[in-house]
């Protein structure tokens, strides 16, 4: 049989009609109210076979009109401003009027762009293909911007984005990782999004890469019926606030087959979400796969269906988590799974953390009155960073609204190797209200 310990205190935890008492076994100091400060590991090598293949590449026959941005004006030469003819190029092309199926095609080359809004609705609801073979690069600075989004697609339906080859590169490195904000708060001042969608309805985005964002790379709002395959999101570990892929406010969206590398969330998942799927993403360096953080704001929507699966956490700060506010306003997140989950020198794999506040300035006697509900965990399996200060399963729930219905089923998370008699104190810990709490062997094995 698996040994496994639970290392937290007997904790009396509330219901509404009886007492839930969950299984420990030595005490645990006092959690601390913001996550990890510890640095994130470097990504350990993946074992044989669990690297993702490269995006597809191959040279699909052009059909229909093209709307080549090169002639009307674009300059292949990564200087020359070509955001007038990016613009002049899309207007053709979503208000061609022809029986052909219009093409907005950016062929290959280096293009420097400015601020970019692609914006329907299109000629009899027609949204041109969108091919980008090329690079784009983005201006340097933040004065550049007037907005908070490099390239924004709105108010469209049926996109189809294909990056064959193509890259959006944000430079954030040059100035927007160096504001003074990145380092005195939760969040950087001024942050632009490589690639925004909102209010776009059934599409697909696929084989692109996007690198160097000033903020997040990718984001979804208001949209509906999407799909993310085959993308590559490529930022270092320590640049700041640059989630991978955030979605708000958004129904069906899948995220698949995809490989994210950076300073933040790889995947995080906002108010207002529902009926998610994130499966077979390769994820690392970054901060993990999170849902939330929700409770910021009063009148957040509700999140709602949530599958994360089959996925792959490598060297990152956190796994799987989801985050709230303390002292927030009411709120739920609801039917959450995740499962079949590969940590590879995690340093905080598991966490439910309640009392989020990673700027360190919040008042934590506030509980979170964000309801956690029907949250599975399921095969979460591999190795932790035993230097890490917090258990590598850690329960952070509020003292106001119980988690309700919590399982952990078949979570076996062992040391990485070198790491001797890590976290002597234990390997797993609660903290909070529970209406239900469900832990099936192994939990955090030792060595």
């Amino acid at each position: 049989m698996t040994s496994f310990y639970l290392a937290a205190a007997v904790f009396h935890l509330l219901t509404s009609a009886a007492v839930f008492a969950a299984l420990v076994a030595t005490p645990l100091p006092s959690p601390p109210a913001s996550p990890s400060p510890f640095p994130s590991p470097s990504p350990s090598p993946l074992p044989s076979g669990t690297l993702p293949e490269s995006p597809e590449t191959y040279s699909e026959p052009l059909q229909g009109v093209l709307f080549d941005v090169v002639k009307y004006g674009a300059v292949a030469d990564g200087q020359t401003e070509s955001q007038n003819a990016f613009v002049a190029a899309w207007e053709a092309a979503c208000n061609h009027n022809g029986s052909e199926s219009p093409t907005f095609y950016v062929p290959e080359g280096t293009y420097f762009v400015g601020a970019l809004v692609f914006q329907g609705p299109c000629f009899n609801g027609r949204t041109p293909k969108i091919m980008i073979r090329g690079s784009l690069i983005a201006p340097s600075s933040l004065s550049a911007f007037k907005n908070t989004d490099w390239i924004q697609f709105k108010d469209l339906t049926e996109i189809e984005l294909d990056g064959e080859n193509g890259v959006l590169d944000g430079r954030g490195a040059v100035e927007a990782w160096k504001q003074v904000s990145c380092s005195k708060s939760s969040r950087c001042k001024e942050m632009v999004t490589s690639l925004k969608f909102s209010n776009v309805s059934y599409g697909t985005i696929s084989n692109i890469t996007l690198s160097n964002g000033k903020g997040f790379h990718m984001g979804f709002y208001l949209c509906n019926n999407i799909r993310v395959e085959n993308v590559t999101i490529l930022s270092p570990w320590d640049s700041p606030n640059t989630d991978g892929i955030h979605i708000s406010r958004s129904v069906n969206v899948t995220v698949d087959s995809s490989d994210i590398g950076v300073g933040d969330d790889c995947v995080s998942i906002g108010p207002g979400s529902v009926n998610v799927s994130v499966s077979n993403v390769q994820c690392g360096p970054g901060h993990g796969i999170s849902i939330g953080s929700l409770g910021k704001y009063p009148d957040e929507e509700d999140v709602i269906g949530i599958t994360v699966q089959n996925c792959t956490i490598n060297g990152t700060q956190n796994g799987i988590r989801v985050k709230t506010w303390p002292g927030s306003p009411a709120g739920s997140a609801t039917g959450i799974l995740f499962e079949n989950i590969a940590m590879i020198n995690v340093s905080n794999p598991v966490m439910i953390d309640q009392e989020y506040c990673p700027s360190r300035t919040c008042n934590i006697t506030k509980p979170s009155r964000v309801k956690l509900k029907d949250i599975e965990v399921k095969n979460v399996t591999g190795t932790y960073n035993g230097d890490a200060p917090t258990p590598p399963v850690t329960l952070l729930c509020s003292t106001h609204q119980p988690c309700e219905n919590i399982n952990l089923i078949d979570i076996d998370l062992r040391p990485t190797a070198g790491d001797g008699d890590a976290r002597p104190r234990g390997l797993f810990q609660i903290k909070g209200f529970f209406n239900g709490l469900q832990v099936v062997p192994s939990i955090a094995s030792s060595q």
